[in-house]
């Protein structure tokens, strides 16, 4: 898992935008186990450490599909 750390002004989206290239993906971020005691800042201060899971993409072809029936 890899870390950003923020710069001051930073908001959960502008975090998800630099590290997924996806500010929709900021609930990502926020439901990291790691990051519950972050999830008070609205507004980030400088040097605070912020867990960045991977997110594993599912196929966007298959995903409608039962689980017998994917790839």
């Amino acid at each position: 898992m890899e870390t950003y750390t923020t710069i001051a002004g930073d908001t959960w989206d502008i975090i998800a935008k630099r590290a997924y290239g996806d500010e929709l993906k900021a609930d990502h971020l926020m439901a990291e186990r790691s990051n519950f005691p972050l999830l008070d800042f609205e507004v980030f201060p400088s040097g605070v450490a912020v867990s960045v899971p991977e997110i594993i993409e599912e196929d966007e072809d298959n995903a409608d599909l039962p689980d017998w029936r994917q790839d």
